[in-house]
C-alpha cells in the first residue's frame, strides 16, 4: 500500500512539475512583420496601446488603481542577474516598471532596445515624503538634501501576466 501511494505522489510531482516548465517555454508568434518570442501567457501583439496612450492611462491611475491593459513600447532596462523585472520606455522621459506574476517566467537579459508588448496590470505606487526622507537618511544623505524633499514620488508599475518580445 505504501508502495502504491510513494509512487502516485511521485508521478504527481513529477507532472506537476513538468506543466509549470512547459508554461515558461518561450514561443513564437509573428505580427505585423515583427516575429515575437513569448513569455509566460501567451498573447498577442494586435490591440496594444501605444507608450503615449499607455501614459494616458497611467495619468488617470491614483495609488490603489489598477487597469487591465496590454501595451507596445520599447525595453529601457533589464534586470541582469535573472532578467527577473525589466523597465519599459513611456512617453515624455518616462518608464514603466514591470515585473512578472507570480515570479513564473523571466525575460532574456540581453533584450535591452528590443520592441515588446505586455499584458496584465498597470498600477501607480506613491512613496511618502516621510518614507522618502527616511530612505535619504539610511543612504546617508546630508540634513540639507533631505529637507529638500518635500513632495511624494509616484512610480509607473506593471504586473505582466505575459510577454512578447520581438526578434532582432
Amino acid at each position: 500500500m505504501k508502495k502504491y501511494l510513494i509512487i502516485s505522489l511521485s508521478f504527481l510531482a513529477l507532472v506537476s512539475c513538468d506543466k509549470k516548465e512547459k508554461a515558461t517555454e518561450p514561443t513564437t508568434e509573428t505580427t505585423e512583420q515583427i516575429t515575437y518570442e513569448t513569455f509566460g501567457d501567451s498573447l498577442s501583439a494586435e490591440g496594444a496601446l501605444t507608450k503615449e496612450a499607455m501614459l494616458a492611462k497611467y495619468e488617470t491611475l491614483k495609488p490603489g488603481d489598477t487597469l487591465n491593459v496590454k501595451f507596445a513600447s520599447d525595453i529601457k532596462e533589464i534586470c541582469q542577474k535573472k532578467g527577473c523585472w525589466m523597465s519599459m520606455d513611456l512617453a515624455e522621459g518616462k518608464e514603466s516598471f514591470v515585473k512578472f506574476k507570480d515570479y513564473k517566467f523571466f525575460v532574456p537579459m540581453n533584450a535591452q532596445k528590443h520592441k515588446a508588448v505586455v499584458s496584465g496590470k498597470a498600477f501607480v505606487s506613491e512613496i511618502s515624503v516621510d518614507e522618502l526622507k527616511h530612505y535619504a537618511k539610511d543612504e546617508g544623505k546630508s540634513a540639507e538634501e533631505i529637507e529638500k524633499i518635500t513632495e511624494p514620488k509616484r512610480t509607473l508599475q506593471f504586473m505582466a501576466d505575459g510577454v512578447l518580445i520581438a526578434k532582432q
